[in-house]
């Protein structure tokens, strides 16, 4: 499987330089990252929303290794709260953070990833929006729902990320589900052990679903966050069964990928948010996007030989 190789060339230094300099790596990163600077994204979050699609907006960082890159993370959210402000468009644009950027992995990181969080979901309350906390890998998630079950005590509306592939997330989602939480729920692209996750696609798919149909049928906020057509199939199906409204869910697809479906399913009615990075640290993203599907990888390679 090509996905564990991906992620490994994530971490390695070499690859970073080798991928990085080659002449065709911009035009295809931009595919995914549309920006690197708040004023940079700007006018793609004016452009898509004027399509009648929603956005959350991660601003991509890696290897945070002190406190003060913690905090000038926190500080990069604050700026786009801002711009959001000025472009009153609070209401259409959520966040997704990544606690590890937060300083989660630092030591004390639990109680600094918390304190440098909260004023983001703050700031994201005051302009009509809010965050919602992606999920990284399985040791992490502890701390990521104890920060979420935190923050929801005065702001019920922050969400939260939960991977169909970890064995322990059909009971995370019948807790989340009950307690009425915001629930992206996605495939999963970390490399995980056989010991947590499944590793066979057709096994993770229908943990998927049924997953899915945990959240439908609870009291929660369902979030789809898939690319696969008979998965957004069987999304609808669910909807329809559990009677929920077209604005009681919503799907979600990564900026770049399947522009064309995000458009339909926003003229059918359904509430569409389009997963949007940016930032200058696009490696790690930019790799992970790679790994979780392989046609990425082939998007990638064909452009690296027709281009380079």
């Amino acid at each position: 499987m090509l996905g564990p190789v991906i992620l490994a060339a994530s971490r390695s230094d070499r690859m970073r330089r080798l991928i990085s300099a080659a002449p065709v790596t911009k035009q295809v990163v931009d595919r995914f990252i549309p920006g690197e600077t708040v004023d940079d994204i700007a006018p793609i979050i004016e452009e898509l929303t004027a399509k009648g699609l929603e956005l959350t907006m991660d601003v991509v960082g890696e290897d945070i290794t002190t406190p003060e890159q913690a905090t000038a993370a926190r500080d990069a959210y604050l700026a786009l709260i801002d711009r959001l402000k000025e472009l009153d468009l609070g209401p259409r644009v959520e966040m997704s953070v990544k606690l590890s950027m937060f300083g989660q992995a630092l030591p004390g990181g639990h109680e600094l990833a918390l304190a440098n969080v909260r004023p983001v979901v703050e700031g994201a309350a005051a302009i009509g929006t809010t965050v919602t906390l992606d999920a990284e890998d399985h040791t992490t998630l502890d701390s990521m729902f104890a920060i979420h079950d935190e923050l929801r005590k005065d702001f019920p509306q922050t969400g939260c990320v939960i991977q169909a592939y970890l064995f322990r997330t059909e009971a995370d989602a019948r807790r989340l589900a009950a307690n009425g939480s915001r629930v992206r729920l996605v495939k999963g692209a970390y490399k995980e052990p056989a010991e947590v996750a499944y590793q066979n696609r057709h096994e993770i798919d229908k943990a998927y679903v049924r997953v899915l149909r945990t959240l439908m049928e609870g009291e929660g906020y369902p979030m789809i966050g898939s690319h696969d057509p008979r998965l957004i199939s069987i999304a609808q199906e669910l909807a329809r069964s559990a009677g929920r409204k077209l604005d009681e869910y919503e799907f979600q697809m990564l900026y770049g990928i399947r522009g064309e479906e995000h458009l339909r399913l926003a003229a059918e009615g359904h509430r569409m948010r389009v997963y949007t990075a940016y930032g200058t640290d696009w490696y790690g993203y930019f790799m992970r996007r790679l790994a979780e599907k392989p046609a990425n990888l082939r998007f990638f390679v064909r452009s690296m030989v027709s281009k380079g």
